[in-house]
């Protein structure tokens, strides 16, 4: 089996928060295991800028559903939600 890959889109809390520091922020409450193998933004509406990340978690982490957590938890996030999803 492979590891889980998996495109996250994070929503900040407002058109103000500076994107480079939540990934940071985001990068740093990733579980163990867990990387970030990208990044891209995503224009919604308004101002607003969605943060898309990249992320492959090891097989046996059981999913996503730890890094999901843990980027809800994380300063500034507004919501989660996986887009895609797949299998190295």
């Amino acid at each position: 089996m492979g590891d889980v890959a998996a495109t996250m889109k994070i929503m900040p809390e407002s058109p103000d928060v500076d994107l480079d520091a939540l990934k940071e922020r985001l990068e740093t409450a990733l579980p163990e295991g867990a990387e970030v193998r990208g990044s891209d933004t995503d224009d919604v509406a308004f101002g607003l800028v969605a943060l898309l990340l990249s992320v492959v978690v090891p097989d046996d982490a059981g999913g996503t559903d730890a890094v999901e957590e843990a980027f809800a938890g994380a300063d500034g996030v507004e919501s989660v939600s996986v887009e895609e999803v797949g299998r190295l």
